[in-house]
C-alpha cells in the first residue's frame, strides 16, 4: 500500500507540474481596473478606466460628466449680474477667482474700468483665493501618498485665509462679491492687519511642508522621475499653470496679460522646474503660494484710495458684442468668452475651465506607469472636478 501510495503521489505532482508549465506559457487576458467615479483617490467624481497588463497601465481614459452642471447654458439664462453666483461654483476651492475673468469681459463690452482701489483689491482677493486653493493641495498630495499629517496642518491654516475672505466678502466658499464696475463693498476696519497676521501663518505652513515632504525619501522616492510631462507635450495638450510651468514653461497670464489686475505694481517672480514630474508639480505650488504671499503684502502697503465702484447703470444692459478674457487661477488659464446681443443677460457664455484641459493629457501621461503611481500622478496634476464638469 505504501509503495501504490508513493506512486500516486509522484504521478499527481508530476500532473501538476505539466499543468502548471501550460499555464505559464498560455497568454494571460488584460485586466480593466474601475477607479471611481465614486473612488476618494479620484477627487470626486471622475472615472478612470485603466486596462492592465500585471500591474502596469497599457492605456487609461478618463470618463467625465458625472457632475455635470451646464454652467455655460445656464449663465444664458441670468441677467450679467447674476452669473457670478454661478460661476463662484465651478473652481470651488477658489471661488472668487472665477469671478474676475467674467466681470472682466463684461466691463470690456461695456467699456468701464473698475477704479484703481477695486482693481487693488480684486488681485489681493484673487491671490488670497490662490492661497486657499493650493494650500489644501500641498497637503492633500501627502495623503494621497500615505501621509495624513500634512492636511490636517493644511486644513488648520487654510481656515486663517478663509476667515479674511468671509470678513471681507461674506462668504467663506462662494463670495459673490465681484460687481461690473468694481466690488461689492469696502474693506472693514482691521482687515489688513488681520491678512498679513494670516500670511504669516501660511509661510510658516509652507516651511512646514518642505520639512515634512519634500525632504522625505518616501515622498520623492514617489514622486521624482514620475509621471514626466515634456515642455512640448504639455503644451500640445493644452496644459497651463503649474503644471506647464513644472515642465519648465515661463508662462504666467498674470505677468504676460494681466489684463485689469495690478500684478504690474508689485515686484514677483514666476517660478518653474526642468523636471516636469511629479515632484515638480508639487514643487511649483509650494513656491507659488510663497509668491502669493508676497503679492498680497505689498499689495496691502498700497491700497490706493477713493471709491469701489465706477458709475454704471441701476440696470445693467451690456452692449452688443463679443469679449474673451483669460486669468491665470489657481489651476491653471480661466477663460470666458462672452457675446451679448444688447439684452440683460449674455447671448452665449463659452467658458475654458483649467482641470478640463489639464485633464487632457492623462490618457498619454498615464500609458506604461505602475498601478500605485496612477494616484500620485492625478494628484500631482491636482484638478477640481467641478472645473471641469462645468
Amino acid at each position: 500500500m505504501t509503495a501504490v501510495s508513493d506512486q500516486r503521489q509522484l504521478a499527481y505532482i508530476a500532473g501538476q507540474a505539466a499543468d502548471a508549465r501550460i499555464n505559464v506559457e498560455l497568454e494571460t487576458e488584460g485586466m480593466t481596473l474601475n477607479l471611481g467615479p465614486q473612488h476618494p483617490a479620484t477627487h470626486g467624481t471622475l472615472r478612470l478606466v485603466a486596462r492592465l497588463d500585471g500591474e502596469q497601465v497599457v492605456a487609461a481614459e478618463p470618463l467625465m460628466g458625472y457632475m455635470h452642471r451646464g454652467y455655460e447654458k445656464l449663465s444664458e439664462v441670468r441677467t450679467f449680474p447674476q452669473v457670478t453666483a454661478l460661476i463662484n461654483r465651478i473652481d470651488w476651492l477658489g471661488s472668487f477667482a472665477n469671478e474676475v475673468p467674467f466681470i472682466l469681459a463684461a466691463e470690456q463690452l461695456m467699456g468701464i474700468e473698475a477704479p484703481p482701489r477695486a482693481q487693488w483689491i480684486r488681485t489681493i482677493l484673487f491671490e488670497m483665493s490662490r492661497i486657499a486653493n493650493i494650500t489644501l493641495f500641498l497637503g492633500d498630495m501627502g495623503v494621497q501618498l500615505g501621509a495624513v499629517t500634512p492636511v490636517f496642518f493644511a486644513f488648520r491654516d487654510r481656515e486663517y485665509i478663509l476667515n479674511q475672505i468671509e470678513s471681507a466678502t461674506g462668504g467663506r466658499f462662494h463670495p459673490n462679491f465681484d460687481r461690473i464696475g468694481g466690488l461689492k463693498d469696502d474693506l472693514p476696519a482691521g482687515w489688513i492687519q488681520g491678512t498679513k497676521s494670516a500670511l504669516a501663518k501660511i509661510r510658516t505652513f509652507c516651511d512646514q511642508m518642505e520639512d515634512l515632504l519634500v525632504g522625505n525619501v518616501i515622498f520623492e522616492q514617489r514622486c521624482r522621475g514620475v509621471g514626466v510631462i515634456p515642455a512640448d507635450v504639455g503644451l500640445a495638450y493644452g496644459l497651463s499653470g503649474a503644471n506647464i510651468r513644472a515642465s519648465g514653461v515661463d508662462w504666467d497670464v498674470r505677468r504676460d496679460n494681466p489684463c485689469g489686475l495690478v500684478y504690474d505694481q508689485v515686484d514677483w517672480e514666476v517660478w518653474t522646474h526642468p523636471d516636469g514630474d511629479s515632484f515638480a508639480r508639487y514643487w511649483v505650488r509650494l513656491q507659488e503660494t510663497r509668491e502669493a504671499c508676497n503679492i498680497v503684502e505689498q499689495l496691502l502697503d498700497n491700497i490706493p484710495s477713493g471709491p469701489i465702484l465706477a458709475k454704471v447703470p441701476r440696470i445693467i444692459k451690456v452692449p452688443e458684442g463679443e469679449a474673451y478674457v483669460e486669468t491665470e487661477n489657481p489651476l491653471g488659464v480661466m477663460g470666458y468668452y462672452v457675446v451679448s446681443k444688447g439684452g440683460l443677460e449674455p447671448y452665449r457664455v463659452k467658458i475654458r475651465s483649467a482641470s478640463f484641459s489639464n485633464m487632457s493629457i492623462t490618457p498619454w501621461l498615464l500609458k506604461g506607469v505602475y498601478v500605485p503611481d496612477i494616484i500620485s500622478i492625478l494628484a500631482s496634476l491636482y484638478f477640481i472636478l467641478g472645473d471641469i464638469d462645468r
